[in-house]
């Protein structure tokens, strides 16, 4: 039987223009840096995978893009764009990471 997922399961940039609009002004939303953490054995270590940092969109709920270095945090309701975003859909979420951000305004 098929299904209505996608058949790439990687992250590309294609799916999160799909979602995120280009020409729109995304702001940061984020007051401080989520740090996520690898996990074994369902115990956490002290080994970093990545951060978080919530945006919004108008149109869109609020989003996470993960970053695999810490970056600077905006200040809060600033307007951001991304280096090379990129996202994935796994059954009916969508998650973005992207290689850095940069303020506009």
């Amino acid at each position: 039987m098929k299904t209505g997922f996608p058949k790439i399961n990687q992250y590309n940039s294609e799916t999160a223009r799909k979602f995120i609009v280009n020409n729109a002004p995304v702001q940061c939303t984020t007051s401080h840096i989520e740090t996520q953490y690898k996990f074994v054995d369902k115990q956490r270590t002290d080994e970093i995978t990545g951060y978080k940092l919530w945006f919004v969109q108008e149109g869109l709920n609020p989003f996470v893009v993960k970053f695999d270095k810490q970056p600077e945090l905006p200040p809060f309701l600033s307007i951001v764009e991304f280096e090379n975003l990129q996202g994935i859909e796994i059954r009916s979420n969508v998650y973005f990471k992207a290689d850095s951000l940069k303020v506009v305004k």
